[in-house]
């Protein structure tokens, strides 16, 4: 029984591994079809984008697939950088000075921001579920911790004292944006993984 995770993030990757441990499924990776193009995420939404990786995805590999899209958004930016987290600039070191930057002067209370995740599940043709998470904080002043990928460093965890980057993988996989909209999406999992081996 395969679950095709729709990512080539390796930082994704290891998050999923773990948090989808418990249900006992052989996980797949783009990597394992090299032939198939990348999805293109044109979309103006977390919604879209996860949706069009998901359906790519299963179409050109038959294969149940879970697909997610997220990104941080920041209040004092108007919710940039948004959907357009990952190009926001070329290296994960120029986004995160480049968001520093942007909010220089700007005071700790006003830098509230959130992670959000938009995870879609395609069971068949047709059998779409979609599930939002997200994490709220604000942005810190400066990289802090060495865990994590993407803006964690700079991402300020609400009630926790640390940043992303500085939680343990344990508790980062239980209350991370990505978690949280996994969670959403476990009965629907749970009841895919038993009728898969019921059948």
């Amino acid at each position: 029984m395969k679950l095709l995770i729709a990512t080539q993030n390796a930082g994704k990757i290891r998050e999923l591994e773990a948090i989808l441990a418990p249900l006992g499924v052989t996980l797949s990776t783009p990597e394992e079809f090299l032939e198939v193009p990348e999805a293109i995420e044109d979309g103006e939404t977390f919604e879209e984008n996860a949706l069009k990786k998901a359906r790519h995805w299963f179409m050109a590999t038959g294969l149940p697939t879970l697909a997610d899209d997220s990104g941080l958004m920041v209040d004092a930016l108007d919710g940039e950088p948004g959907v357009r987290s990952a190009r926001y600039a070329p290296t994960v070191e120029e986004r995160n000075a480049k968001l520093l930057a942007a909010l220089e002067g700007i005071l700790p209370e006003r830098r509230t921001a959130r992670f959000v995740c938009v995870a879609v599940f395609i069971r068949g043709h047709g059998d779409e579920v979609i599930r939002r998470g997200t994490c709220e904080g604000r942005i810190h002043s400066e990289p802090r911790g060495d865990g994590g990928f993407g803006y964690d460093p700079i991402f300020w965890v609400e009630g926790h004292g640390c940043t992303m980057a500085e939680l343990p993988a344990q508790v980062k996989n239980q209350i991370s944006h990505r978690a949280r909209a996994l969670a959403a999406l476990q009965p629907d999992l749970i009841e895919w993984v038993k009728t898969s081996r019921r059948g």
